[in-house]
């Protein structure tokens, strides 16, 4: 898959199906469509591109700060690789994009850019300045620029709209298991290990300290979680926290801290990815560093528990 940012990049002599979409999570509704889009390219003999757009609209918009999405830009083209995609265009959502016109839209953007000669686009979508623009419009400047348009129906549009609000809802409540159902694949935070004060070290369970770059990244709701992370081409497992620390800080600030299980390497400026796969419990306040000490280890025995049924 290749990702293009400058759409004059793109081979002048490819034709394109196209699908457009935010594709946040890029979760089962969303690999349908992905699914159907290869496809469709393979069998016209077209090269597929899902067109997207970030910022995200809201961030421009309504200059909403804390809108949340289940991916940032990167890990959205990363699960859109897997799906044998030929192109992943990324437009660039401004103000001033905003108010093209749908017809503009059309001729600039899917024609004269992306060569398009098939849309798959949902019977709801809406496009062009204001939204003001539907699939029979789409179909109408079909006609008069000679591409075709292929509906998604109703029930997999639900689909897709109605997963990403589950899962987004399943994250906050601390869900994991029924956001990765719908995922398809473990629910992930990308960031770099920094330093922390060592806290952990002390209570002989060292931790990763993660730090996430995008403010835009959901975070799950705070408890500890089971999670894994491919590190120098190997499968570690461990114990995340994510939360204020309340036994040993009184700070707000939110930290994300990973203990490793049987690994001691040192991490620091380490990127890292985290899958997540249960959620043990809440975090909580307790009485004393020796209580927590004692439900760190009864943590790490649930959680060795819960890997070792991994491969059953």
């Amino acid at each position: 898959m290749e990702k293009v940012r400058n759409f004059n990049n793109l081979d002048s002599k490819i034709s394109t199906v196209v699908t457009i979409g935010t594709f946040d999570g890029v979760h089962l509704g969303h690999q349908k469509i992905l699914k159907r889009l290869v496809n469709t390219a393979k069998e016209t003999h077209l090269k597929s591109v899902v067109l997207t757009f970030f910022p995200h609209p809201r961030m421009v918009l309504q200059n909403d700060a804390n809108i949340k999405l289940i991916n940032t830009i990167e890990e959205r083209s990363d699960i859109l690789e897997q799906s044998g995609l030929d192109y992943l265009c990324v437009q660039k959502f401004t103000k001033e994009f905003s108010r093209i016109t749908a017809e503009d839209f059309v001729k600039e953007i899917l024609i004269d850019q992306l060569k398009a000669k098939r849309v798959i686009i949902g019977y709801d979508h809406h496009f062009g300045r204001n939204r003001s623009a539907n699939i029979n419009d789409l179909r109408r400047f079909g006609e008069l620029y000679n591409f075709e348009v292929e509906e998604i129906s109703a029930e997999d549009v639900d689909e897709v709209s109605v997963s990403s609000t589950k899962i987004r809802k399943a994250l906050n409540a601390g869900d994991i298991e029924k956001a990765n159902t719908y995922l398809g694949y473990p629910f992930c935070l990308n960031g770099t290990v920094i330093t922390g004060k060592q806290i952990g070290k002390q209570l002989q369970y060292p931790t990763a300290n993660l730090k996430i770059g995008e403010a835009y990244k959901l975070i799950p709701k705070h408890g500890v979680y089971v999670v894994k992370s491919e590190i120098d081409n190997k499968t570690v497992f461990g114990m995340m926290n994510i939360g204020t620390n309340p036994t040993v800080s009184d700070s707000s600030l939110q930290h994300i801290e990973i203990h490793f299980f049987n690994f001691d390497d040192d991490l620091y400026g380490k990127q890292l990815r985290i899958d997540m796969l249960h959620r043990l419990r809440d975090e909580k306040k307790f009485d004393s560093i020796a209580d927590l000490k004692s439900q760190l280890q009864q943590d790490e025995e649930e959680s060795l528990l819960f890997i070792s049924t991994l491969n059953d």
